[in-house]
């Protein structure tokens, strides 16, 4: 015998209810769908990992620092970007 399908109320409740579990499975990069009364609603995807940049070097020749990286302009420059005084 099949069983019936769960109404969306029991759907939505089943996703607050299993959230580590939903995330456990996005973790092993399946993408879930969360639907509100058969509508799709939410789409929980992994998240792309970042690089590990704790290695001496690791951003060897991608990153360019121009001479004058440390200038007193340069850091008057930055600090009015961030709404700082310099």
């Amino acid at each position: 015998m099949a069983t019936a399908d769960p109404g969306p109320d029991q759907r939505r409740r089943a996703a607050k209810t299993h959230l580590s579990r939903i995330i456990e499975r996005v973790e092993h990069d399946e993408e879930i769908i969360i639907d509100r009364a058969g509508t799709p609603a939410a789409k929980v995807v992994p998240l792309a990992r970042r690089a590990n940049r704790t290695a001496v070097g690791s951003l060897a020749r991608q990153v360019d620092l121009s001479g004058d990286w440390d200038s007193p302009q340069t850091n008057a420059d930055i600090a009015g970007n961030f709404g700082i005084g310099a």
